[in-house]
């Protein structure tokens, strides 16, 4: 009879695990979705002070120094805006943040930068 019962608890416990597999999955993808949060935020700061660095350099190069400061994977979502005030440049830089599971939808994350003028 103790056999039996053995083989009906290991039976119980894989239901279980199943049961919570579900559970498991959907915290890992959403830890995977904040280092992806994270990892474009920091794209976009790099993209920003890129783009800034450039125009305070030449007027009219943020767009590309943005676009080649951002990963290859990212680049089709990046946009950057540039204003020149006074003696500064500043430039505003936008990225899609990708999702992982179909529906979760996101901000794009923006960071803007200032640089002055280098005449």
């Amino acid at each position: 009879m103790s056999y039996d019962r053995k083989a009906r608890d290991r039976g119980q416990v894989a239901l279980e695990y199943l049961g919570f597999l579900p559970i498991l999955l959907l915290v890992a993808m959403a830890a995977v979705q904040l280092g992806l949060i994270a990892y474009t935020a920091q794209q976009a700061g790099t993209a920003a002070r890129a783009g800034a660095r450039s125009a305070s350099l030449e007027p009219g190069t943020a767009q590309q120094a943005c676009g080649n400061a951002v990963s290859d994977w990212l680049a089709d979502g990046t946009s950057c805006s540039g204003a020149e005030s006074g003696e500064e440049v500043t430039v505003t830089a936008t990225i899609d943040i990708p999702s992982l599971v179909p529906g979760w939808r996101f901000d794009p994350a923006r960071k803007t930068a200032t640089m002055p003028l280098d005449h």
